[in-house]
C-alpha cells in the first residue's frame, strides 16, 4: 500500500480573506473508509483520476459527518475558500449544494498544473486577477470577527461591531451558505477545539462550552464520533485531522 503524500499551504497575506488555504493529497485510491466532516471552508476540488481524466467539484458545506464516497480518483488539488469568496471570487451561492457537491467544467479557471506548487501559483495568480476593487466592508469585517473569535460571537455583537442589522446578517448566511449563522458559528467552534483534541486535550478550551458534556454532545453531532474516539483517529480516517495545529 502507498503511502498517502499530503501537502498543505496558507495564501499570500493579500488572499486571506477569500483563501483559507491550498492543499493536495495523493494515493488517494489507498484510503478505506476515509470521513469528511465540517470544516465551515468552500473546497474548490481538481481531482484525478487513474486514467489521468479530471473532474472539478464545488463542494457545499458540511453540516455533519459522512463517509467518503468511492471513487476512482488518485489525486486531490484543493482550494479551501471562506465564505466571503462565494460573493467576490466564485460569484455563486452553495446554498442547494448543503452536505453535496457540483460538478463544474473540467476547465475551469484552466488550472493545468504540474505538481502542487504549480498549482499554488496558478490558483493564486487567478484568485488575484478576480478580486474586485470594491468590497463590503461590513462582509469583511463579519468573517475576520467570526473567525478570530472561533466562532464564539453572536448576531447581536456582530451587528453592533459591523453596523448591519442582525435581519440582514442572517438573511445573507441563508441565502450564500444555506444555514443559519448559528450554524455556521457552531462548525467554526468545532474546527477550533480539533487542534486541541489532535494532542490529547479532551476538555472544553473555549468558554462557549458550558460543560464536559455540552462539549462531548457537540463534537459528537458535527464528528459523529466522542472527542476521545476523534483523538485515536484510527486509521487516519478523519482527512481533515492532518491539517490542524494550535493557534
Amino acid at each position: 500500500m502507498n503511502p498517502l503524500n499530503f501537502h498543505f499551504k496558507k495564501p499570500d497575506a493579500d488572499l486571506v480573506d477569500f483563501v483559507y488555504a491550498f492543499s493536495a493529497l495523493t494515493n488517494v485510491t489507498e484510503i478505506d473508509k476515509g470521513i469528511i466532516i465540517p470544516n465551515g471552508k468552500i473546497d474548490l476540488m481538481l481531482c484525478k483520476t487513474k486514467d489521468n481524466t479530471w473532474e472539478v467539484l464545488l463542494m457545499g458545506l458540511e453540516t455533519k459527518a459522512k463517509e467518503m464516497p468511492h471513487n476512482d480518483f488518485e489525486v486531490f488539488y484543493c482550494i479551501s475558500f471562506t465564505p466571503l469568496s462565494l460573493e467576490y471570487i466564485l460569484k455563486v451561492s452553495i446554498a442547494e449544494i448543503l452536505n453535496t457537491a457540483k460538478k463544474l467544467p473540467v476547465d475551469f479557471w484552466e488550472l493545468e498544473m504540474n505538481d502542487f506548487d504549480d498549482f499554488c501559483n496558478k490558483a493564486t495568480a487567478k484568485i488575484r486577477s478576480l478580486i474586485p476593487r470594491k468590497i463590503d466592508e461590513r462582509k469583511r469585517q463579519l468573517f475576520r470577527f467570526i473567525f478570530e473569535k472561533d466562532g464564539q460571537i453572536n448576531v447581536k455583537e456582530l451587528s453592533e461591531k459591523i453596523g448591519w442589522s442582525e435581519r440582514q446578517i442572517n438573511r445573507y448566511f441563508n441565502q450564500k451558505l444555506g444555514i443559519s449563522l448559528k450554524s455556521y458559528c457552531t462548525i467554526v467552534r468545532f474546527q477550533a477545539s480539533l487542534p486541541y483534541i489532535k494532542q490529547g486535550k479532551l476538555a472544553p478550551q473555549f468558554d462557549h462550552f458550558t460543560d464536559q458534556s455540552h462539549f462531548i454532545k457537540e463534537i459528537k453531532k458535527l464528528s459523529g464520533v466522542s472527542p476521545k474516539e476523534l483523538f485515536k483517529n484510527e486509521n487516519d480516517r478523519f482527512l481533515q485531522f492532518l491539517v490542524y495545529s494550535e493557534k
